[in-house]
């Protein structure tokens, strides 16, 4: 059965689809960075799987419950229904917000409190393939591992040290108990995080949970080794060239005596997951970090795959590049301005949450329709005087 993992893009939601991928390979993982943006995705989720003509498993951690989500965990328990026997879906919701809670509760389903653990709600929608819980005393990536049973599938190894030391430090700093003397540890993994979580191997490239999970759990294992938060930071270079190396291991045009970026830049300008050519001939990407967009927009270029660039953030602000001198030309159509071949605009709706919705609308306004003759307020009196 397939499985997607929806997570925050956090520590947390990275620590919890790390422990995910230790006991079940995800075909998908699907990082959210606010909480604004679990409508959208889940509801985009929910068409996807209602066409699905095989039973899949949809897992969401540390998402933060809205009143759009419990909206969407009742549609799901519908859709199983209208499936049928055997072609149902499996959902697993792991949060910890209390929050969550309240949301649930407003939208008619009740907390069932769990005796033996306290701080743990269960809530149950009828239907034996849907599981919810949400544990105030644990963070996500805790709840990814004490409840693999939800997901793991059989024969699946018990957690290793080095993940039991990277559920330790997640826990203490998302719950922020700072007397735990994991805490430091969780601070120190917090900064790798956010350093290299989108400057190196963007989100969308296939190695970018593997880089991200195998940073954090390489830390993790320094951790458990008792290397002091200096420590780590002094070695993060050495653990994120190792992991590099792992996956340049069979690029054919590698060069070891370039940095870490540049020579993975060569291979994410080769990549097609990370752009979606426009009917004009545009690669667009969203949310690639700035220093990556202009290193790879580069090399795209003079690669020849395209002449023009634009890279979408989820705030909505938008950089064009080019070698041909149409990137301001561009930049003008969403009200912005620059340089003949680097310039940069902003979305007419302020935001957008993925690489489909940033697709949907830069190609209109970039590549807008013919119009219609049909439309015309001239076409009824055209067609009025042919008749007469």
């Amino acid at each position: 059965m397939p499985l997607t993992q929806i997570t925050h893009h956090d520590l947390d939601g990275y620590g919890a689809a790390t422990v995910v991928g230790a006991f079940r390979a995800q075909d998908r993982i699907v990082h959210v960075p606010r909480y604004a943006d679990v409508g959208p995705v889940v509801e985009a989720e929910l068409k996807r799987l209602d066409r699905a003509a095989e039973p899949e498993l949809l897992l969401l951690t540390d998402l933060g419950l809205e009143a759009v989500a419990v909206k969407f965990i009742r549609s799901f328990a519908a859709m199983n229904r209208r499936r049928g026997e055997g072609r149902q879906h499996r959902l697993v919701v792991l949060d910890h917000h209390a929050s969550s809670i309240d949301q649930l509760r407003e939208g008619g389903l009740a907390p069932q409190p769990d005796p033996e653990r306290p701080g743990l709600s269960r809530f149950d929608l009828g239907d034996p393939a849907i599981a919810v819980l949400i544990d105030e005393n644990a963070c996500a990536t805790r709840m990814a591992r004490d409840h693999r049973g939800l997901y793991a599938e059989a024969g699946a190894p018990e957690p290793g040290p080095d993940l039991e030391a990277l559920v330790e430090a997640v826990d203490a700093l998302d719950l922020w108990q700072k007397a735990r003397p994991a805490f430091p540890g969780g601070l120190a993994l917090d900064e790798i995080f956010w350093d290299n979580v989108s400057t190196l191997v963007p989100v969308g490239h296939p190695w970018h949970d593997r880089f991200v999970c195998a940073l954090l759990l390489a830390a993790a294992g320094r951790l458990r080794a008792g290397a002091s938060p200096a420590e780590i930071e002094a070695q993060v270079g050495a653990l994120r060239l190792g992991i590099v190396n792992t996956l340049m291991a069979d690029e054919p045009d590698d060069d070891p005596r370039l940095t870490t970026r540049m020579r993975v830049a060569r291979a994410l300008a080769r990549s097609d997951a990370l752009f979606q050519p426009l009917s004009d001939g545009t690669l667009l990407s969203f949310g690639l970090d700035s220093g990556t967009y202009q290193r790879v927009s580069d090399l795209v270029m003079a690669a020849g795959r395209a002449s023009r660039l634009v890279n979408v953030q989820r705030v909505g602000t938008l950089s064009f590049r080019s070698n041909d001198g149409t990137a301001l030309a561009g930049a003008r159509l969403f009200r912005g301005g620059g340089h003949r071949d680097a310039a940069g605009g902003k979305l007419q709706s302020g935001g957008a949450f993925s690489l489909a919705d940033a697709l949907a609308q830069v190609e209109p306004v970039l590549n807008p329709p013919p119009p219609d003759p049909a439309a015309s307020p001239f076409a009824a009196l055209r067609n009025w005087k042919g008749a007469s």
